[in-house]
């Protein structure tokens, strides 16, 4: 099955967890590929996904790059470039046509403009798979987490799960107390909680996203 990631905002992991997703499918001999249909700024997380996806070229893990560090949308209006919804489900839909597993990270949160009148939450109903909601776990996750929880499941997708990524080394009250209440107030599955510098999944989670 395939995925789709996002994050409860920007720079929260979602490169980064999409990243150990296909290392451990691919581990485990599932022929699955990543798909960054918009990046902006720097090509870092599409460079990444490129070489987890085992020889796809930049162009078809992320056909459209934008080069200001802001929202896709507003990136388009100063560069004088037009994203074009159908041209990033195209792309999906190259991938799916040659290989068993896409692993879709979108762009900053759930709700980016990427287009007028058309968000990351658009483009995720459109390829109508199930979400995988990465959060930085800190002070207010659990507000962010339910926030976009509500909105993924207001898209009528399923969220297939959370994963709790920590930031930083040292863990205070609200780090150690969110991983343990999260699933109950959100009534989705805790896949993991990464700790600072973990480089793996917890083997159980392959279990869930096979």
């Amino acid at each position: 099955m395939s995925f789709f990631v996002t994050g409860t905002d920007t720079n929260v992991g979602k490169t980064y967890v999409t990243r150990l997703i296909l290392e451990m499918l691919r581990a485990e001999g599932v022929d699955a590929v990543g798909y960054k249909p918009v990046s902006c700024g720097d090509r870092e997380d599409a460079i990444l996904l490129a070489a987890a996806s085992g020889g796809l070229t930049m162009d078809e893990v992320n056909p459209l790059h934008l080069n200001t560090p802001v929202a896709p949308y507003v990136a388009g209006l100063l560069e004088n470039k037009t994203v074009i919804p159908a041209d990033l489900l195209a792309g999906f839909h190259h991938l799916a046509a040659a290989h068993a597993q896409i692993i879709v990270e979108g762009a900053g949160g759930w709700e980016v403009p990427l287009a007028p009148n058309y968000r990351v939450s658009d483009l995720a109903k459109d390829l109508g798979l199930p979400v995988i909601l990465v959060a930085a776990n800190r002070l207010g996750a659990l507000n962010h987490i339910l926030l976009t929880v509500d909105a993924i499941r207001s898209k009528g997708l399923s969220c297939a799960g959370i994963i709790l990524n920590q930031l930083d080394d040292e863990l205070d009250t609200a780090m150690i107390t969110n991983k343990g209440i999260i699933e109950e107030l959100a009534g989705v599955p805790l896949l993991d909680h990464l700790i600072y510098g973990q480089d793996f999944l917890d083997e159980g989670v392959l279990g869930l996203i096979e």
